[in-house]
C-alpha cells in the first residue's frame, strides 16, 4: 500500500468492533494513514453508518474514491442478528435499558415464521428515536436524552429477504437483506408487535454492501498493523 494508492482513491473494507462509533473507525484509520505517510491531510469517509453496538462491515473510502460514498450507500445491505422477544427499549436495542416486558407464552415457532412475510416487500418504518437523524437542525437522540417527545415521519424501505435462522425464546436469530434506510432496530420493535408482545434487537452484524462482503474485511487494529509491516 503506497501513499498514491490512497491519495487516489481505495474503499477498505472495515470489520468495525462492537463498541466503537463508525466515526471512531474511520479517524483510526486516517491518523494510521497520515502517521505511516507523514501526510497533514487525507480525504476520508465512510458509507452507511452502524451503531456503536452493532460490529460488522464499514466501507471506508480515501482520497478519490470518496466520491463514490453515495453511490456505496445506495446499494442494496444484508445483516445478521438477534432479536429479544418479550421486552422493549426505548432505543429498541441495548443502548438503554427495558423499559416494558410483554408475554411470549403465546408465541410458536410457527408464529415466527408466518409473522417475517408481513415486512417482506416495500414497507414503512418509524426510525428510533435514539438515532442520527436530523429534525429541525438538531439530532433525534439528542431529543430522547433531553425526554422531549418529537414527531417521527414514517419513512419507505425494501426488505428483500427476511429469514429466521434459529429459535431459542426468547432469542430469535435471523438474516435480512434490505434497502438503504432500513433500521434493523425498528424491525426488530415491529417484529415484537406483530407477535402481540414487545422486542428488542440484542444483537447486530453487517455482512455484506452490495458485492463488498465482511469475510474480506479486517478491523481497524488489523488495518493499522498491515500498514506498520508493509513498506
Amino acid at each position: 500500500m503506497t501513499k498514491e494508492e490512497f491519495l487516489e482513491g481505495k474503499v477498505l473494507l472495515i470489520d468495525k468492533p462492537m463498541g466503537w462509533s463508525s466515526f471512531q473507525a474511520v479517524n483510526s484509520l486516517k491518523w494510521a494513514i497520515r502517521k505511516k505517510f507523514q501526510l497533514k491531510k487525507i480525504k476520508i469517509g465512510h458509507a452507511g453508518t452502524l451503531d456503536p453496538l452493532a460490529t460488522g462491515l464499514l466501507l471506508i473510502c480515501t482520497g478519490k474514491a470518496t466520491k463514490t460514498i453515495n453511490l456505496l450507500q445506495g446499494q442494496e445491505k444484508e445483516y445478521t442478528g438477534s432479536i429479544t422477544l418479550g421486552a422493549t427499549t426505548p432505543s429498541y436495542d441495548l443502548e438503554t435499558e427495558v423499559d416494558h416486558h410483554y408475554p411470549i407464552d403465546h408465541i410458536t415457532e410457527e408464529m415466527i415464521q408466518k409473522a417475517t412475510m408481513q415486512f417482506l416487500g416495500d414497507i414503512e418504518q418509524v426510525p428510533p428515536v435514539f438515532s442520527a437523524l436530523k429534525k429541525d437542525g438538531k439530532r433525534l437522540y439528542e431529543y430522547a436524552r433531553e425526554g422531549k417527545a418529537v414527531e417521527i415521519k414514517k419513512r419507505s424501505v425494501t426488505i428483500t429477504e427476511f429469514e429466521i435462522t434459529k429459535i431459542a425464546l426468547p432469542v430469535v436469530d435471523f438474516r435480512v437483506v434490505c434497502s438503504k434506510g432500513t433500521y434493523i432496530r425498528s424491525l426488530a420493535y415491529d417484529f415484537g408487535k406483530t407477535l402481540a408482545s414487545g422486542a428488542h434487537l440484542s444483537t447486530l452484524k453487517r455482512t455484506k454492501i452490495g458485492d463488498y462482503n465482511v469475510n474480506k474485511a479486517i478491523t481497524p487494529e488489523e488495518f493499522g498493523k498491515l500498514l506498520e509491516i508493509d513498506g
